[in-house]
């Protein structure tokens, strides 16, 4: 399936993206005041945008994608334990700090993840495209 070979190697590019932000760009890299939110807010943007593609290539078995309800549903309970993620950042225990800007990134990215699968699915034909009568 193409869009299962799309997905693993969109995955695998934004995952390496993520790590360069976090592991190279943000401790060695010196960021201009005005960028630093950006690079902060990047790696939560890139992760949510990247929902509906991990649930391709890692969960098909359980999330089909064959229509838009299956993209709505995956992409709603990806970002349900996205945010159920940040909200447990408010317990002292885990030593992470919570943050709106991180769900509002999430949220953002989910919704051009979303967007950007969609496109995927009609072109491969997965699900029928809309024509008007």
């Amino acid at each position: 399936m193409p869009l299962k070979r799309i997905s693993k190697q969109i995955m695998i590019i934004g995952t390496l993206v993520i790590w360069t932000i976090k592991f190279l760009v943000r401790p060695f890299v010196h960021i201009d005041p005005a960028f630093k939110p950006l690079i902060g807010l990047a790696p939560n943007l890139i992760g949510s945008f990247l929902l509906p593609f991990g649930a391709c290539w890692f969960f098909q078995r359980f999330f089909r994608l064959e229509n838009d309800r299956d993209l709505n549903i995956t992409c709603c309970f990806g970002l349900l334990l996205v945010v159920i993620n940040e909200y447990l950042q408010l317990i002292p225990v885990f030593g992470r700090t919570f943050d709106y800007l991180d769900i509002l990134s999430s949220v953002i990215g989910v919704f051009f993840g979303h967007l950007l699968f969609r496109r995927l699915m009609v072109y491969y034909a997965v699900i029928p495209q809309k024509t008007s009568a």
